[in-house]
């Protein structure tokens, strides 16, 4: 029967701990640079405001029907 390699797995997860913690470095890094934006799309608040001013009000005037 073959004998773990403990040093291979141990390696392994400390690659696997190293990558995670870069790539939450990265994402920190990229909210920082881009606050409004949260996961490539914009937040709640501002999709909002966003959309209340592309909306136009009906004329003064003109019926509505």
């Amino acid at each position: 029967m073959a004998k773990p390699n403990y040093s291979f797995e141990k390696r392994q997860r400390e690659l696997a701990k190293k990558k995670k913690k870069e790539e939450k470095a990265r994402e920190k890094a990229e909210r920082k640079a881009n606050p409004g934006v949260v996961g490539g799309e914009e937040s709640p608040a501002e999709e909002g405001s966003a959309a209340e001013e592309a909306v136009t009000p009906p004329q003064p005037g003109s019926s509505a029907l």
